[in-house]
């Protein structure tokens, strides 16, 4: 927060990870506006004014209408980060909330405040608000830290509600999910003017289909003006040797999420693969990427463990 200028409403509801609109909304309906405004009328949220929207933020995205969350915020001190809002009160007769389960708040614990806005919105189900917040934090920080340090914490988070809240929660992971997929896709642009030697070949083993984490390499790959072939999910492994053999890539990255599709022999075969002509031919680098390759043995193959390894692991083979 500036001292003594605080926030516009653009910047509070970037925060919030709400449209600017939901927030004049809600001080003209509510009350729940700035109350400090400069010479030309604008607004300038202070601190306490920011912590009333994030508890009425908090409250809403449970289910509470906005005209009783407001009246529960009016005069109340906010709850501490990540303790979530009380919950409203049972009509009579509801059985008794379980014991053990996780509070409707998410437990992002210590994170860029961008996580927070973007889990409010995904919580909310608000598409728009989520779009631009996703495309905003990839703009301002670029791939591998908005992946590592923003979207991934948050995916993390909504992941540990669904695990801890039964079926609930299934259809914010979802939504969130396909959001980031299509922000990355609109982070990701061809590369023209590739040549063989030069690409990189995305896929998943066969029988796995979390593309996430490809569609992720494939953007910071992308946004370093270094060409991609994306293959996706679960791609047969005719289709993939023959894709290797097609394309002649620099690198061949493999995404494993369990133990039961990563395929060590397959990984081996594509990494002896050559192509060129006689006294130059040349071999592709293989990624073995994801949790399933964990404990596998796979020698001579490179084995990042995140986002910018891989992405220097790229660099240094088909950068040049």
């Amino acid at each position: 927060m500036r001292r003594g200028t605080g926030l516009t409403t653009g910047e509070v509801a970037r925060r919030l990870g709400v449209a600017p609109t939901t927030v004049r909304s809600w001080d003209r309906r509510y009350g729940l506006g700035a109350r400090t405004r400069t010479g030309g009328r604008h607004r300038r949220w202070t601190a306490d004014d920011v912590a009333r929207l994030e508890r009425m933020c908090a409250l809403t995205a449970t289910g509470v209408p906005p005209a009783d969350a407001a009246r529960m915020v009016s005069g109340r001190t906010p709850p501490a980060p990540d303790d979530g809002p009380p919950a409203p009160a049972k009509p009579p007769g509801a059985p008794a909330a379980r014991r053990g389960g996780a509070s409707s708040g998410l437990r992002l614990g210590d994170v860029r405040q961008e996580c927070r806005g973007i889990a409010r919105a995904a919580l909310r189900l608000d598409a728009a608000a989520l779009d631009s917040l996703l495309l905003s934090v990839i703009a301002e920080h670029g791939l591998v830290t908005a992946w590592t340090e923003v979207i991934m914490p948050t995916l993390q988070a909504v992941g540990r509600k669904w695990e801890t809240s039964g079926e609930r929660y299934v259809e914010v992971e979802h939504f969130l999910s396909w959001h980031v997929s299509g922000a990355l896709h609109r982070a990701t642009a061809p590369v023209a003017g590739d040549h063989p030697g030069t690409a990189t070949v995305l896929a998943c083993m066969p029988g796995e289909n979390h593309t996430l984490p490809l569609e992720v390499l494939a953007a910071a790959l992308s946004e370093r003006a270094l060409p991609v072939r994306m293959f996706g999910a679960a791609v047969p492994v005719e289709s993939l040797v023959a894709a290797v053999r097609r394309t002649g890539p620099a690198v061949v990255a493999l995404w494993a999420q369990s133990r039961t599709t990563a395929n060590p022999p397959l990984a081996q075969h594509i990494a002896a693969m050559q192509w060129g002509v006689s006294g130059a031919r040349r071999n592709p680098a293989v990624l073995l990427l994801g949790p399933g390759w964990n404990g596998q043995a796979a020698s001579g193959l490179l084995r990042p463990l995140d986002l910018a390894q891989a992405v220097a692991a790229v660099e240094s083979r088909a950068g040049g």
